[in-house]
């Protein structure tokens, strides 16, 4: 049976349910569940390699035991189970020394059984078991799963966020090329997208099972959001990381005058929240230069600090970034004077639909060494597009572009599409680093209200400038 078709019956049964309102619920009472039967699949590989192996949950609350009879216990037995024995004893694991008790109470700790129909939900978990994960070709099919999942997000207000497209993670961490060894870390890693390309980038160099363990421990993430910590714990297993380095938390709290050389790392690849504002009282974690209430901006000034000296990272960043003045600029003038920001990727209209219209870059840097300058590649849209959508989305093929001219960016092959700025040019403009393609041709544009409003905004700061630039002079 098609994954998708498993997704969708679930999603129909659960309508059902009196206890589940709306997409949000459906999907992080089925990402649980999703959990426990990989949690489970998981256990029964490692028993097979190991007779000695000890499950850190008590035995009559693993899957195997409840959930997997098709015939097995359902209604009111069945509701009373979940919610007084698998619910009450994950919560109330004993974690010491172990940290696969640690994981699953923390997948755990804002996770709910909204079901209130015990028929309903038996039929769920039947449907549920109708996937193998002990089965590499069903485990492979995960993937369709966690698809079918992120495109019910995009209706699932608060919980539905931006989540990149498969083909940008992929550029980004062929670019950025972690090695094995070394630590990488995504501070807002959503469902793993970034940390699964990175893992599978890395997973080349892995020959042995002290190997994999290593890189487990160097694949790191943070993320403050139940739900996508929960898939994105999910998917680490399903690729054989046992024990997800995975903090249910926010990156943004910790004051940055806390982290000490112990917490550098190597790599960061991530696309940080954009477009929001922080909780009271998060900026103030932050150099006063540097506080602001914009997410990406505060993320931007952490990875900065966690970089060891050669440090590498690739960041998705909005326009806004770009042009953007105040705390922006200081950021950025503390980006070129300490890091080699060496490239930036300039993507069109779309890439993110059905998200969000603003346009967005791709920023790779090194720490270390000073820019001297920044390359520029604007990423075309296909033969025949105005814009990617829904139904047409960005695919990592497009990006064969970017990689031949990564090496060779003097060929005039590319001359379209690539341009240089002196980091000299970029003090002159007052670290506006948003510098259009003085070689392409002009394209007409399909731009939405948000799009529209960016580039007013950028043209009104442009003549406050100006304006007082006169003024000066006056």
């Amino acid at each position: 049976m098609a994954i998708s078709n498993v997704v969708h019956s679930v999603r129909n049964i659960m309508r059902k349910d009196p206890g589940v309102d709306g997409d949000a619920q459906r999907i992080s009472q089925m990402t649980w569940m999703i959990f426990l039967k990989v949690f489970d699949s998981m256990e029964e590989e490692k028993e097979a390699e190991d007779s000695k192996y000890k499950s850190p949950l008590p035995e009559e609350i693993r899957w195997r035991n409840w959930a997997k009879e098709e015939e097995g216990i359902t209604g009111d037995e069945l509701m009373d189970f979940v919610n007084e024995k698998v619910f009450e004893k994950i919560k109330n694991l004993d974690v010491e020394n172990n940290r696969k008790a640690q994981i699953v109470r923390q997948v755990f700790e804002d996770t709910y059984n909204y079901m209130k129909n015990g028929v309903l939900m038996r039929q769920v978990i039947n449907e549920i078991n109708k996937i193998d994960f002990t089965s590499s070709k069903d485990r492979h099919l995960f993937n369709d799963i966690y698809e079918a999942i992120l495109k019910e997000l995009q209706s699932a207000g608060s919980a539905g966020e931006f989540y990149t497209p498969r083909a940008v993670t992929q550029f980004i961490v062929d670019m950025v090329n972690p090695k094995l060894g070394e630590i990488v870390l995504d501070p807002a890693c959503g469902t793993g997208g970034f940390l699964v390309c990175a893992l599978e980038n890395i997973r080349k160099e892995v020959d042995n099972v002290k190997e994999l363990q290593i890189l487990g421990k160097n694949i790191r993430g943070i993320e403050k959001k139940p739900l996508p910590h929960l898939l994105c714990m999910t998917n680490l297993i399903l690729h054989d990381i046992e024990e997800p380095n995975i903090k249910h938390d926010n990156s943004l709290s910790k004051p940055l005058r806390e982290y000490s050389s112990k917490d550098m790392i190597d790599v960061v690849v991530t696309n940080p929240p954009f477009g929001g504002a922080e909780e009271d009282g998060i900026e103030k974690n932050f150099p006063n230069e540097f506080q602001t209430r914009e997410t990406a901006d505060l993320f931007l000034v952490l990875i900065m600090k966690l970089l060891r000296d050669e440090g590498r990272c690739g960041i998705v960043l909005p326009d806004g970034f770009l042009f953007g003045e105040g705390v922006k600029t200081r950021i950025k003038e503390k980006l070129l004077s300490e890091f080699n920001l060496h490239t930036i990727v300039r993507l069109p209209n779309g890439v993110f639909n059905p998200y969000t219209g603003i346009r967005t870059n791709l920023l790779f840097f090194e720490k270390g060494k000073s820019t001297k300058e920044v390359w520029y590649f604007e990423h075309p849209l296909p033969e025949g597009y105005k814009i990617y959508n829904k139904g047409k989305p960005i695919q990592i093929k497009e990006f064969d572009l970017e990689k031949e001219w990564w090496n060779d960016r003097k060929n005039k092959k590319f001359v379209n599409n690539c341009w240089k700025v002196s980091v000299e040019e970029i003090i002159k403009k007052n670290f506006n680093i948003d510098i259009n393609n003085p070689n392409g041709k002009a394209e007409e544009e399909n731009l939405s209200s948000k799009e529209i409003l960016e580039r007013l905004e950028k043209s009104f700061e442009e003549n406050k400038k100006l304006i007082e630039k006169i003024k000066g002079e006056v």
